[in-house]
């Protein structure tokens, strides 16, 4: 069972998700302690809601739990792979609505019984419908690391919430209009194809005139302006570079080590075999009776393997039904399930999902186990390294910061501490300074300052730094020569898009009735055919187009439209085919629909509730420690790139 809601640590949309994600957040065991960072930062806030705080330590152990669980499910899991899922920001989001959501709860005087909380866990801990025992109960939380009074808070945490949700969205119905428009779009599809002409397919070689351009810049005025800039004066410590004055010695790498081993833990591994047996249409009794026979053959001593090659109605059917070590995971939960039960060697019985029947053999087994010593040392020496250097890092932007507070300078204070200032150059906001600020979170800073003011630490994934603000360039309308690049840009992409729709409209007669597969290439069009088009679809090229959508379900069939325009061009559009949707079939899915747009729209309202009660709340992120936290985590992802 508790593998099972570890699963769920991959869902990461902030949707009615909250409910469950309090639970599963908390529940699990950590990688050992804290670390340097988490042990000094009980006392620190990341965010703040109102009165309530969330602290440096929860969002630590909160994050590398999770990262925990999707290292479980992705061998391959690195710094790279998590920062592209955004997975510390949709972390700290989920932190942040939980709290929301339980401030809102208490507001609204929901609480929990013990009889709530005794049948909720009764109905998790079960085995073949009934109960497993108190016994039971409490051998599985111990080998998961978790007291019986820390699991049921958090269960009693997770059941307010619930709570909570249901009365906020208790209002919430679904009409018949709606309904019946919900399922349409689901539903309803349309052939079409479409020719289009891109603005950067269009030639427009000669120069514009001079005129053109101002006359193009006075028209447009307002559009072009000089943002507000601001210029500062800053020391910035790389951890990288720091490292040459740090060294983590062998009782520190060993002591570590022994601190931490379930960091160094392989799962346990299991490599599986399949016969799979798809209903696809078939006499499903007939499906199972033949599944029937093969176990039989099976069982009897014929191979596996070849009983799959010649049987299987898989994509692994021709490597003898071999799913690997990690690609059975992607099967149905019950085929998942079953696998974990066996041991080497064993062969399951004949086990059914919705989309057929499966034998199941594990061919391999391997426990789990923690790497030696030697096998990561290396590895825990470039952690134990980054963390030293970020220390020194710290070490030397307080004592600067203190000294350039006093002297009211930090050029001052970093002459006396022997080091040299740099400027920054007048910047936007949000623009990135060099490789080690390439998310500007120094101009942000900047632009936070009041004049000389020095900033506080500034943490980014490369390292620690600290910046005073020196100058300011307020906002101001544009000179002609200082917008004259993105005046020629603008005004010949407008052109373009001219000619884009001039020869649109000459291809237009040119292709009714025709072939435009055919007609495209000597046309200079695009041609884009899409099988199965269904309202607000993304579509290559136009992306997402209300009038196509209009188009898709008006236009009559093989009628040529007028041009669409899109973003940098403009199209054709002619219906193929059209697929309409079935009142019969819509009043036998009636309910499965109902339920399926009502909780999308208790989705969106739960969502929208949370944004507006994040504003109520104040809610406030220290950026500076999101980073810092974040840096000295990913640095134990950084090896595996």
């Amino acid at each position: 069972m508790l593998k099972t809601m570890r699963k769920n640590v991959k869902s990461l949309a902030p949707t009615l998700w909250i409910v469950i994600a309090a639970f599963i957040i908390a529940i699990f065991a950590v990688w050992g302690g804290a670390g340097r960072l988490g042990e000094k930062a009980g006392s620190t806030t990341i965010a703040t809601l109102g009165k309530e705080k969330i602290s440096t330590e929860a969002y630590y152990l909160t994050l590398r739990q999770r990262l925990e669980g999707l290292q479980k499910e992705f061998r391959g899991l690195n710094k790279s792979f998590i920062q592209q899922l955004n997975i510390p920001q949709q972390v700290l989001e989920q932190m942040i609505q939980q709290n929301l959501l339980r401030q809102k709860a208490d507001e609204m005087g929901i609480g929990v019984t013990d009889k709530e909380l005794r049948e909720k866990i009764i109905s998790l801990f079960q085995r073949d419908g009934k109960f497993i025992g108190f016994a039971e109960y409490r051998r599985i939380l111990e080998w998961n690391r978790m007291s019986v009074p820390q699991f049921e808070e958090n269960l009693k945490e997770e059941i307010l919430l619930n709570k909570a949700v249901r009365l906020l969205t208790a209002g919430i119905a679904v009409t018949p209009e709606e309904l019946w428009e919900h399922y349409k779009k689901n539903n309803e599809t349309a052939r079409l194809e479409y020719l289009l002409l891109q603005e950067s397919q269009v030639e427009l070689s000669q120069p514009l005139p001079l005129a053109e351009l101002e006359a193009y810049f006075e028209k447009n005025k307002e559009r072009y302006t000089i943002p507000e800039k601001r210029e500062g004066s800053y020391i910035f410590f790389i951890t990288e570079d720091l490292k040459k004055d740090v060294q983590a010695t062998d009782s520190e790498v060993e002591k570590y080590y022994e601190k931490n081993q379930s960091q160094f833990q392989e799962p346990e591994k299991t490599r599986m075999s399949r016969i799979h047996l798809p209903f696809a249409g078939q006499d499903k009794e007939a499906v199972r009776k033949r599944a029937q026979d093969l176990l039989a053959r099976i069982s009897r001593g014929e191979d596996f393997g070849q009983v799959a090659r010649d049987s299987s109605g898989d994509e692994k059917a021709k490597d003898g039904g071999d799913w690997g070590y990690d690609e059975w995971r992607r099967l149905p939960a019950r085929e998942r399930e079953e696998t974990e039960k066996l041991g080497q060697g064993e062969t399951s019985g004949v086990v059914e999902t919705d989309e057929g029947v499966s034998i199941l053999k594990v061919t391999d087994k391997e426990p789990a186990k923690t790497k030696p010593l030697e096998e990561v040392k290396a590895r825990i020496k470039t952690i134990l390294e980054d963390e030293k250097a970020r220390s020194l890092a710290e070490e030397k932007i307080s004592q600067l910061s203190k000294s350039a507070r006093r002297e009211n300078s930090l050029d001052v204070a970093a002459q006396k501490a022997g080091l040299k200032v740099k400027r920054t150059g007048l910047m936007k906001q949000e623009e990135g300074l060099d490789d080690f600020d390439a998310g500007g979170l120094i101009s942000r800073t900047l632009f936070g300052l009041k004049d000389r003011e020095i900033s506080s630490a500034i943490y980014t994934f490369a390292g620690i730094g600290i910046v005073q603000l020196e100058r300011i360039e307020p906002p101001r309308p544009a000179s002609f020569e200082e917008v004259r690049e993105d005046i020629e840009k603008d005004l010949r992409g407008a052109r373009k898009k001219d000619l884009a729709l001039e020869r649109i409209n000459a291809a237009r007669p040119q292709v009714e009735g025709k072939d435009w597969e055919e007609l495209a290439s000597k046309l200079g069009l695009e041609h884009k055919v899409v099988n199965e088009h269904r309202r607000e679809q993304y579509l290559s090229v136009l992306g997402e187009s209300p009038e196509v959508d209009r188009l898709a379900f008006s236009l009559p069939l093989n009628q040529t439209s007028d041009p669409v325009e899109f973003s940098n061009g403009y199209a054709l559009v002619r219906v193929l085919e059209r697929k309409e949707a079935s009142r019969e079939e819509f009043e036998k899915n009636r309910e499965t629909e109902k339920n399926s747009l009502l909780e999308t729209k208790k989705n969106k309202f739960l969502q929208a509730y949370l944004n507006r009660l994040r504003e109520e709340k104040d809610v406030r992120i220290n950026t500076n420690l999101f980073l810092q936290i974040n840096a000295d985590i990913l640095s134990r992802f950084e090896e595996r790139e």
